[in-house]
């Protein structure tokens, strides 16, 4: 069945383009990603279709970047994901030991999701949080020095209908609620962002900071912050005042200068300046004769097509046949033309070589919502792709 985003969805979706130049809307891909997993609860088939739509790509460019993000769920998600570190330093002080106490304790495993619906366990490389380890998150935010016990405390709590408060942050919300705020939309809760404060790590280095007097040289907090006009004033007074400091070009002198017999040179010749001595400095850059980059001179040194070949490109020559000379003009072309001919591309909804059949058999089965053994639309996705 195809989902219809609501119009709210929709011009949100709109807002978010909005936020980037007319030739550059293509940057809007990820928060609008976000976007349609606020509402779904996951990066659907039909979410990237909504994605492609509205941003005039191919299904397939949003699909490339759904899946290479981690934060974009390719399957429906639990209200709270939680998150549980397994890298070395969590590893080593026990964020293995709770990974495998909440699997055990919920009957799930990585990236699985509760009967209920309401929570989803992954296990995670880093959570850049080393001096808090062990630490989990709940849908990003974080519960430091977890141990075995208080991590069930947590997801019993959620599981309750509770919100357990984060060690740093603000108050807990769901996953649809946090995807909202990736999207780049405030958190309208009431008292959303009042509660929450900084680590005692943190906090540490800020006292070790204070009491040996480590700041940044010249940084004072207070200092606003100008607006784009004012700072292009100040670059243009900048500018004109560096202009007027550099030295008055000296002409050339009209008295008469002695020749070398004796004779007067002619009248406003100036005698020629004698060298100066070496002073270290660095002379202006002289622009080469060829101001083309070498890549260029490259490309066109292997594309003799373009009439402009160089033969002398470093590491480089003109492509020749047997006889020496260079193929006729056209046959870079001709043979680019066949080759396009012989390999048609991939439509949007398959990479090249699929087969059609199974391709329409998948599509018609998800539409259905079952499979042919009764099977429900998730493992009809699964029968699917085994067939």
């Amino acid at each position: 069945m195809s989902v219809v985003f609501t119009d709210e969805t929709r011009e949100r979706a709109r807002e978010i383009i909005a936020r980037y130049p007319a030739d550059r809307s293509r940057s809007a891909l990820l928060p609008l990603l976000h976007l349609v997993q606020a509402e779904e609860g996951y990066v659907s088939p039909a979410g990237v279709a909504f994605c492609a739509e509205v941003l005039g790509l191919n299904k397939a460019q949003v699909g490339a970047v759904a899946t290479f993000y981690t934060m974009y769920k390719r399957k429906p998600t639990g209200d709270f994901l939680v998150s549980v570190c397994t890298n070395t330093m969590c590893n080593v002080l026990g964020g293995q030991e709770v990974y495998d106490t909440l699997a055990e304790h919920l009957g799930v495993g990585h990236d699985e999701t509760t009967a209920d619906g309401t929570i989803t366990l992954e296990h995670a490389e880093c959570l850049a949080a080393c001096d808090y380890g062990p630490v989990m998150t709940v849908n990003y935010d974080f519960f430091d020095g977890v141990d075995a016990s208080t991590a069930v405390g947590v997801v019993d709590e959620l599981r309750a209908g509770g919100r357990p408060m984060p060690t740093r942050g603000a108050r807990l919300c769901t996953l649809k609620e946090m995807a909202v705020q990736l999207a780049g939309f405030a958190d309208e809760r009431d008292g959303a962002v009042a509660d929450g404060g900084p680590g005692e790590p943190t906090l540490r280095g800020l006292r070790l900071a204070q009491q040996h007097g480590v700041s940044v040289p010249g940084f004072d907090p207070n200092t606003p912050i100008r607006s784009k006009a004012e700072a292009d004033k100040a670059a243009a007074e900048a500018k004109a005042k560096a202009e007027a400091a550099k030295p008055a070009p000296v002409e050339a002198s009209a008295a008469p200068v002695k020749g070398g017999d004796g004779a007067s040179a002619p009248t406003g010749v100036a005698e020629p300046a004698k060298p100066e001595a070496a002073t270290g400095s660095t002379t202006r850059d002289v622009k080469a004769p060829d101001d083309k980059s070498p890549q260029v001179r490259t490309a066109e040194t292997r594309q003799p097509d373009a009439g402009t070949a160089v033969p002398d490109a470093p590491g480089t020559k003109v492509p020749a046949d047997g006889t020496g000379t260079a193929p006729e003009a056209g046959d870079a072309r001709a043979a680019e033309a066949a080759g396009v001919a012989a390999n048609a591309p991939a439509g949007d909804g398959k990479p090249a070589g699929d087969e059609a059949g199974a391709q329409e058999r998948n599509l018609t089965e998800a539409k259905a919502g079952t499979d042919a053994d009764g099977a429900g639309p998730a493992d009809a996705n699964e029968t699917g792709a085994q067939k």
